[in-house]
């Protein structure tokens, strides 16, 4: 028992001392000597999502009726009004031109029930105010022309005015007659005027919405009715007849990372890369940012609208997985050197070493943006300078097996 337990220490032991011998030896720094260069540097946001169109429409007919006619096909490019689709409006025709005679004989019957007053009733009621107007032209003549004495001229003062109340009564009075009396009669043949209208107005509205039409320029991206089908009369939710896309507009859905959202500014440029079509690259703009998260497996995560303008003949369809680098920071013409350049003082503050002169000095840096590779330098470097690098060697790879002593 004893043996085994002194064995089993003795392998321990050689396990161990070749474990330490696999290691190997440290890792040597190496140096490496880079000019600072002048380049565009940008720092961007990744996040990759679907396609979807930016502007659709799912049509249905207003009112039900059997398809008489469907004038288009799936694929069929369309302008604003077009008629795509159109139900058998036999029967809503007539039931327009019902209403229509309704409206007629109703507004025929109020004008009737408002001529309470005979022709000649008419034409004395037009006669007065003639006649007064006649006179109230004279009387204003005389004043104005042969009125010398005071009491001519209060006279026919006092005529003008009596002329003109004369006048008033006149004109109210044919407006009263002409209007009809307010009778219970009259007033029952307004409403029927009303509901009759109303009624033609609705006819009008079915028969209208019998058709459908193209809201916009696009695209027809589904048809889901044919010719012969019967349409209920919608309800909550109508029958979609045929779907409506505009092709050239088109916008991906990429989901950001929460540490990166926080840099995301609308109106920013992107950059999308479709995965089924790497050729091609678009370009978008950021159109909306979602303030709501999504969680996904622990991941907090939301969701970036962009809008991208669609090349024809593009072959992007929607639903297509892409991706979008969003710019968030962007320099142009930059002083540039590696990440790996960049070190700290004593102080923490960044610093480089530069070579000059074949001696090798720190100098202290001021930093803009990084791209995680490149840093943009702001100042404390020239173009054309030699900046120093670590690199550290890559270890040598050692095999599983190690020799035992024995």
């Amino acid at each position: 028992m004893k043996s085994w337990r002194i064995i089993a220490i003795l392998l321990l032991c050689l396990v161990l001392a070749g474990g330490g011998a696999c290691q190997g030896e440290p890792e040597e720094a190496e140096w490496q000597l880079v000019e600072v260069v002048q380049g565009d540097l940008a720092v961007i946001v990744s996040g990759s999502g679907n396609i979807s169109v930016s502007q659709d429409a799912s049509l249905a007919f207003g009112t039900g009726g059997k398809v008489d006619k469907v004038y288009v096909e799936e694929g069929d490019k369309v302008s604003e009004g077009d008629v795509l689709a159109k139900l058998d409006t036999s029967v809503l025709e007539l039931a327009l031109a019902q209403a229509e005679l309704t409206l007629s004989t109703a507004e025929y019957n109020l004008d009737k029930a408002q001529q309470i007053y005979t022709r000649p009733d008419l034409n004395a009621a037009r006669a007065a105010v003639s006649n007064a107007r006649s006179y109230l032209r004279y009387a204003e003549l005389v004043l104005a022309t042969e009125a010398n004495s005071l009491e001519q001229i209060e006279f026919w003062e006092n005529e003008v005015y009596q002329a003109e109340v004369n006048l008033a009564a006149a004109e109210q009075r044919l407006e009263e007659m002409l209007a009809g009396g307010e009778s219970a009669e009259v007033a029952l043949r307004r409403l029927e005027v009303e509901a009759a209208r109303k009624a033609l107005e609705q006819a009008q509205k079915e028969l209208d919405e019998a058709t459908i039409t193209a809201p916009f320029d696009g695209l027809v991206g589904a048809i889901y009715v044919k010719e012969g089908d019967i349409i209920p009369p919608p309800t909550m939710a109508p029958t979609v007849a045929i779907y409506f896309i505009t092709p050239t507009s088109m916008e991906l859905s990429a989901e950001i990372d929460e540490i990166d959202i926080a840099e995301v500014r609308v109106g920013q440029r992107a950059i999308i890369e479709v995965d089924a079509l790497p050729a091609l690259q678009l370009e978008g703009t950021v159109n909306l940012i979602s303030p709501v998260p999504i969680i996904e497996a622990g991941l907090v995560l939301y969701e970036v609208e962009i809008g991208l303008a669609i090349p024809p003949d593009s072959k992007i369809r929607v639903g297509m997985s892409a991706t979008a680098d969003i710019i968030v920071q962007q320099r142009e013409n930059a002083l540039l050197v590696p990440d790996r350049a960049i070190g700290h003082d004593s102080q923490g503050n960044p610093m480089v070493r530069v070579k000059l002169d074949g001696q090798i000095e720190e100098r202290p840096v001021v930093t803009g943006i990084s791209d995680g590779f490149q840093t943009e330098i702001l100042d404390g470097l020239g173009e054309g300078e030699i900046v120093v690098v670590e690199k550290r060697a890559k270890p040598e790879p050692t095999g599983m097996g190690c020799a035992l002593a024995e």
